[in-house]
């Protein structure tokens, strides 16, 4: 276990907001968690991973575990599917990459997605038709309040869009050292349904996509719109995207024309988050040191100087500007940290 006092957090936030952490700790082994937990008696510390997903408002006193806990095993093995089992310190796309260097299917079209594989299960990664749980085998957790190892299942693990049992009911309550995947080897299920992949790979006149294919193409539209963290501080999308009732979005489309859709259910509608804010005026836009990514509105961007707060302020505008014009409250998939 490594131990830092008084450190910036700059480093270990994608936003890269300067503030200072007064106890922070980096585990490298499920052991190390453990005896952090029983030696400090601490009640919700703040768990960090790639901090791709993460605003700090202020200065942090509470304790922050950063878990570095690496590794990628082959535990089991058939015909037709593998299970992996990879630490939850894992950089995501580093791990994916490897899923697609190997030829093992179902990650591809979650290739680019920042962070790190221990954070994946809590939101419930998902991008272009796919999300985490449709490969999801099982995950190890460490209870903060005792201390013991439990193993969650894909049933248990209650996932829905971009949430879990580890965002709602068990909220802090659990920390991810280890998760589980079951992935093709072959008769892989190739995924291309979502229209701005099915786009592309027309367009580049791929008749019968490998998991390669879509995987490259994911990456050519994720690095055309999203900046990059290293080059300019943000959190990918800073809102998920809100889920309305059919006929709500009924009387949307009275009001808007060519209102774009998904839709989820027989009664349900999910309208693009992007969509909303751009319609407020706020794509790539400045207000002081933040502002909007001029690509993707649903990016909030920290200019260089921006503070958490400020940050956080920015959202909050735009959070109230579309509840106001379309009666619609967006919900932030950035985790907030206050204090």
């Amino acid at each position: 276990m490594q131990k830092k006092n008084k450190i910036s957090l700059k480093n270990y936030n994608s936003f890269g907001v300067d503030v200072i952490s007064s106890n922070f700790n980096i585990a490298n082994s499920e052991q190390e968690i453990i005896d952090f937990i029983k030696k400090n008696n601490i009640d919700e510390p703040i768990i960090l991973g790639g901090g791709t997903n993460i605003l700090f408002k202020n200065n942090i006193d509470r304790n922050i575990l950063k878990i570095q806990i690496k590794g990628i095993e082959l535990i089991n093995e058939t015909e037709d599917y593998v299970i992996v089992s990879v630490g939850a310190g894992e950089v995501w796309n580093d791990f994916v990459n490897w899923t697609i260097n190997n030829d093992y299917g179902g990650l591809e079209n979650l290739t680019l997605i920042p962070g790190n594989v221990g954070s994946a299960p809590i939101q419930n990664i998902g991008a272009y038709g796919a999300e985490l749980k449709d490969t999801f085998e099982n995950c190890r957790a460490i209870s903060v309040e005792t201390g013991l190892l439990r193993i969650f299942n894909n049933t248990e693990c209650k996932f829905s869009y971009r949430s879990s049992i580890f965002k709602e009911k068990l909220r802090n309550k659990y920390i991810i050292s280890n998760v589980t995947f079951k992935l093709s080897k072959k008769n892989h299920q190739i995924n291309f349904s979502y229209k701005p992949l099915e786009e592309i790979i027309k367009n580049n006149h791929i008749f019968n996509p490998t998991i390669k294919d879509i995987s490259e193409s994911v990456n050519k539209i994720r690095s055309s719109k999203l900046p990059d963290p290293k080059l300019i501080g943000n959190c990918g999308s800073f809102f998920k995207n809100p889920i309305i009732d059919k006929i709500d979005y009924k009387k949307l489309c009275e009001k808007e024309k060519n209102v774009p859709f998904y839709k989820t259910s027989e009664n349900k509608i999910k309208i693009p988050a992007a969509w909303l804010i751009e319609k407020c005026g706020y794509k790539g836009i400045r207000d002081g040191n933040t502002g909007t990514h001029d690509k993707h509105a649903l990016i909030i961007v920290n200019y260089g100087n921006a503070s958490g707060y400020e940050i956080f302020e920015f959202s909050q505008k735009i959070k109230n500007d579309v509840l106001r014009k379309f009666n619609i409250l967006l919900e932030e998939e950035v985790n907030i940290i206050d204090k």
